[in-house]
C-alpha cells in the first residue's frame, strides 16, 4: 500500500466520519424567545429584589429613605412626582441653601430650602426658616429642630409608578406573576427539550 492511498483512505472517513455530539449541526433550533424572554424578566425581578434589599440596609444603617413630592413648591428644582433620596442628619450639619424635609406633628413633612439657621434652646437644636424654590416668599413660620431629613438627589416622575406598586391588586398581580416565572424556570423539563437547549 502506497502512501498515496494511505492518505486517501485517512480523507475518505474524516468525509463519513459522523459529526460530533458536541458540535451544533445545521437547522438543530436553538433555545426560544420565550426562554430569553424569561431569562431577562428573571434578571430584572432579580434586581429589584436586590434594589430592595439594598434600600431596608441602608433605612437601618444610615437612615436613608424615599420621600415623594405631590407639589411643586420646589420647582424647578425638584418638580411634583419626584421621588428624592433623604438622609436623617443632626440639626447642627445643616446650613442655609440645604433642601431639608421637616417633620411636622399632625402634619404632613415639609420639604423646602433652608433661608436662615439660628441658635436653639440647647446644643442640638436649631431654628430655620425655609422657603420653596417656587415660593415668593418664606413659610409662615419658623421650624424649631434637632434633626432633619437632607436630600440627597431626586429622580423627576416615578412617584407615581411607586404608589401605583403599593396598590394591593398590583402588589397581588406582581406577586402571582413572580411565582408563575419561578414555576416555568424550574419546571422538570423532558429529556428531549433538555438535549435540545443543551445543543442550542
Amino acid at each position: 500500500m502506497t502512501r498515496r492511498s494511505l492518505r486517501e483512505q485517512a480523507t475518505s472517513a474524516q468525509v463519513h466520519a459522523p459529526a460530533s455530539a458536541s458540535t451544533p449541526r445545521a437547522g438543530e433550533p436553538r433555545r426560544g424567545v420565550g426562554g430569553m424572554l424569561g431569562d431577562v424578566v428573571l434578571w430584572i425581578a432579580a434586581l429589584g429584589g436586590v434594589v430592595c434589599i439594598v434600600l431596608v440596609v441602608l433605612a437601618l444603617t444610615a437612615q436613608i429613605t424615599l420621600i415623594m413630592f405631590s407639589t411643586g413648591s420646589m420647582s424647578p428644582t425638584i418638580p411634583a412626582g419626584s421621588v428624592a433620596v433623604v438622609q436623617r442628619v443632626p440639626a447642627s450639619d445643616i446650613r442655609v441653601g440645604d433642601v431639608v424635609t421637616v417633620d411636622r406633628v399632625d402634619e404632613l413633612p415639609i420639604t423646602h430650602r433652608i433661608t436662615s439657621v439660628s441658635e436653639g434652646a440647647s446644643a442640638e437644636e436649631r431654628v430655620i426658616t425655609m422657603r420653596g424654590d417656587a415660593n415668593a416668599s418664606d413659610d409662615p413660620f419658623p421650624y424649631t429642630v434637632t434633626s432633619v431629613r437632607t436630600v440627597l438627589f431626586a429622580v423627576p416622575g416615578i412617584a407615581t409608578l411607586i404608589v401605583a406598586m403599593g396598590d394591593p391588586v398590583v402588589l397581588g398581580g406582581i406577586t402571582v406573576a413572580a411565582a408563575l416565572l419561578v414555576v416555568w424556570a424550574f419546571w422538570p423539563r423532558s429529556p428531549a427539550s433538555r438535549r435540545t437547549m443543551g445543543s442550542s
